[in-house]
């Protein structure tokens, strides 16, 4: 089974080039190809799942080459967790997508899957060289996605993407170039034995190095000051990628959970611990900013793009913490958010196309179709993102404040995160009454057909019932949780499946 672990990473490989080679000119088989190569990438995830669900994390070596010497992709309960999240909220999407988005533009489908191949391999690669490469990969496949369909705000939008990830790229190969230069190794594993003995006089490359690797990884979550592309980006965007994006933001999540736990974890000697400093006081700042951002924005989509950095915020800020209990509350707040943020692009979507040239801006407006579903779906889902009960969102942020009571500043960090909880209701009361309770006295418009399928609010429905299965099988799911959190904490296991028993007294010398 564990050659199985190689898939995510081949399969939308595969199904890219066979559209781009076979496919090009043929939107129907590519949109059946695409959505039966992702339910069976689903398959094969929840496969996986269940898989490193055993407890023991599971290296796949390309070429059979041993670590740290070749390319290895390791699966343990945190990267089949993202798999698995990635995987169903891509199918989804398609879903979504096939009802006449993805004919807006070119090769809507084979951007979609190499999308697919980026995140996929970003949490699966077992060492810093690939994983910067799998971001580029999902980088490069995110451009043309946002670009998709075109337009003036798209191409502005799309420029900032592009010049804030190309400094985000350079970074990296610094970062990465200063940590092979003073270990020699990029393999995590090995660098988890080789951190704690670099000399004294190289620790200040080896810091640099890393702290380089941070500023990349905030860049990519959103982490206020870093944060002022995602709001331009996700609301120029079509629904479908900022839906899709959603997942993008965790990526940078996970790898921050993956390299600063992992490599500088309690094990890294003088450098050990060297992200907690900056992390949660970065992350208190940013769900401030963007839970005040909602207060601001003059559409639906710019809400939702502040909730979005706002959310980031509280998932970091038990991430923080690095400890058990806040890794566990970050790991469930992920599942919750990210569903919840793809339920909510998708909703502004599906209003915008009924409001005629009023679109999602937040003014009065005719009523619109079916406005007793959608309503009550946003309702929904305003509730499951601001943390109200009985939803996921309100499970998460109280697991989010018992992991930080006891913490240093803990009432402050309580005040931030029941403040802004506030500022989130006032924001989505304010669009909901503008947008279900108003309206103008125009008539109505006959719907478009394509619109009167009930396909893209099923989907929507299904992201929903998603939290609100989170949250009935609560204790389930934090148990599951607790065990993957105390997996990714514990370099040992990691390290010995990557290395084996060999090499990790190799590596640490012990």
């Amino acid at each position: 089974m564990s050659n199985w672990i190689v898939v995510p990473t081949i399969l939308p490989a595969m199904t890219a080039a066979l559209m781009i080679l076979a496919l090009r000119h043929d939107l129907p088989r590519q949109r059946i190809v695409s959505v039966a190569a992702t339910a069976a990438l689903l398959a094969i995830t929840i496969g996986l799942f269940v898989l490193a669900n055993e407890g023991q994390p599971r290296a796949y070596r390309l070429g059979n080459w041993p670590a740290p010497f070749g390319i290895v992709l390791v699966l343990d309960g945190l990267s089949a967790t993202m798999l698995l999240l990635t995987s169903a909220l891509a199918f989804l999407i398609l879903l979504y997508a096939v009802k006449g988005w993805d004919a807006q533009g070119r090769h809507f489908h084979a951007l979609f899957q190499f999308q697919l191949l980026g995140l996929n391999g970003a949490v699966l690669t077992g060492d810093l060289f690939n994983l910067f490469v799998f971001f580029e990969v999902m980088l490069i496949a995110s451009y043309g996605l946002m670009l998709h369909g075109g337009g003036a705000p798209r191409l502005k939008a799309g420029f900032q993407y592009v010049a804030i990830n190309l400094v985000a790229s350079t970074l990296f190969l610094f970062a990465v170039g200063l940590i092979y230069a003073v270990t020699g190794t990029l393999n995590m594993a090995d660098l988890a034995g080789k951190v704690a003995r670099v000399a004294a006089a190289d620790q200040a490359l080896l810091k640099s190095g890393a702290l380089m690797l941070l500023i990349v990884f905030a860049i990519k979550s959103a982490l206020v000051p870093l944060h002022w592309w995602l709001p331009a980006t996700y609301a120029a965007t079509s629904a479908p990628s900022a839906a899709l994006f959603m997942i993008m933001t965790k990526v940078g999540a996970y790898s921050i959970l993956r390299v600063y736990a992992l490599i500088f974890g309690t094990e890294a000697g003088a450098l050990a611990q060297l992200a907690n400093p900056w992390i949660l006081p970065a992350a208190i700042v940013t769900l401030v900013f963007g839970s005040v951002g909602m207060l601001a924005g003059r559409t639906l989509s710019d809400l939702v793009c502040f909730w979005v950095v706002a959310s980031m915020g509280t998932l970091l800020i038990a991430l923080g913490t690095f400890e058990l209990a806040g890794v566990t509350a970050a790991l469930y707040y992920l599942v919750h958010s990210t569903l919840t943020g793809a339920a909510l692009f998708l909703l502004t979507d599906l209003m915008a196309d009924r409001r005629a040239q009023w679109l999602d801006r937040l003014i009065p407006a005719r009523e619109i179709q079916r406005a007793t579903l959608i309503g009550g779906l946003f309702f929904l889902a305003a509730i499951a993102a601001v943390g109200m009960p009985p939803l996921s969102g309100f499970i998460g942020k109280l697991m989010v404040l018992e992991a930080l009571r006891g913490a240093p500043g803990w009432p402050l960090i309580w005040f931030a995160i029941l403040g802004t909880s506030l500022l989130m209701i006032v924001g989505f009361a304010r669009a909901g009454s503008t947008l279900f309770w108003k309206s103008r006295d125009v008539n109505k418009v006959e719907e478009d057909p394509d619109r009167r399928s009930l396909l893209p609010i099923m989907v929507v429905g299904l992201l929903l019932a998603g939290t609100a299965a989170l949250s009935v099988a609560a204790g389930s799911a934090v148990r599951s949780l607790e065990g993957i959190a105390r997996q990714a904490l514990d370099p040992d296991p990691y390290v010995r499946a990557v290395l084996g028993a060999d090499g990790r007294i190799r590596a640490t010398g012990r």
